[in-house]
């Protein structure tokens, strides 16, 4: 026998759709509204029409497309090798901080010195002292490469941020999950990784995916040491041309890359809502 809906379940969705229908008309009108109103403001502003040569130039803008998009593929291959290693130094700064056994007490130290040292340093002065300071002690086996020296920093810096986050993740695991694993007879290792992790990480991921958004602006900062990235190519055509358009070619390529991750941020976020019941 099949499910026939109700007369009333079938009113109750007719009235549901209804209300959707007019809610996202109303958000389309009134942004569209708002759009247009900004547009009328900035456009009709006494100065619109230096801006719009000075940040708006067609020609400076195809000019420096190419260099800009060449530049930018260097700050893709430094988060894409930054990230792995950041997720591998806050997972284990995290772990660390995690040992409860007096015997571990130095490494626990040690673990919470560096988060809270590289959690204090803003990340541009840490790209600066990395960059020109590791090379400067002539020690074997030292990087003199920007791009790796730009990488380490960044690394350290946002390991130290990361290692908070899966710390967080770990300590809202319930303790009676531990309490059943080693009840059980697992060992505190394979509690950590079949028991603890996989819900810790899970939970982290949003927070996590909103730090790698950052991490890919953030990325521009090793223009600093030498770095010719995306925004390194943009002063370099800017200083040509005394045309700011350049900047904003820059500025597009990151936002192309960095909306679609915040809004697989956000999806993430909302189906861990939708999964706890919120």
């Amino acid at each position: 026998m099949s499910y026939v809906k109700s007369e009333r379940q079938a009113e109750r969705e007719k009235i549901r759709k209804s209300r959707t229908l007019r809610s996202a008309s109303t958000a389309t009108i009134s942004t569209i509204i708002f759009l247009v109103l900004v547009v009328y403001v900035v456009t009709n502003a006494p100065g619109w029409q230096r801006v719009e040569e000075t940040f708006f130039s067609w020609e400076n803008f195809t000019k420096a497309l190419p260099d800009v998009a060449e530049g930018f593929l260097i700050n893709i291959k430094i988060f894409l090798i930054a990230e792995p290693l950041i997720l591998i130094v806050g997972l284990l700064v995290a772990l660390v901080r995690g040992l409860k056994s007096p015997v571990f007490f130095p490494l626990r130290a040690l673990a919470i010195a560096y988060t809270d040292l590289f959690r204090g340093i803003p990340t541009l002065l840490l790209v600066l002292l990395i960059g020109f300071g590791l090379p400067a002690l002539n020690l074997q086996g030292t990087p003199n490469d920007p791009v790796t020296l730009g990488i380490i920093a960044l690394t350290l810096s946002y390991g130290a941020y990361v290692a908070e986050v899966f710390r967080s993740g770990i300590e809202s695991v319930h303790p009676s999950q531990v309490a059943a694993a080693r009840s059980l007879g697992l060992p505190y290792g394979k509690t950590m990784r079949f028991v603890v992790l996989p819900q810790a990480v899970r939970r982290v991921i949003p927070p996590l995916l909103n730090d790698f958004v950052a991490l890919q602006k953030e990325t521009s900062l090793v223009a600093t040491i030498g770095v010719v990235e995306a925004v390194r190519q943009a002063q370099i055509h800017v200083a040509k041309t005394f045309n700011y358009t350049p900047y904003l070619v820059a500025a597009l390529l990151f936002v192309l890359l960095t909306i679609p991750m915040a809004r697989f941020t956000d999806y993430l976020a909302a189906r861990s809502q939708r999964r706890r019941g919120a």
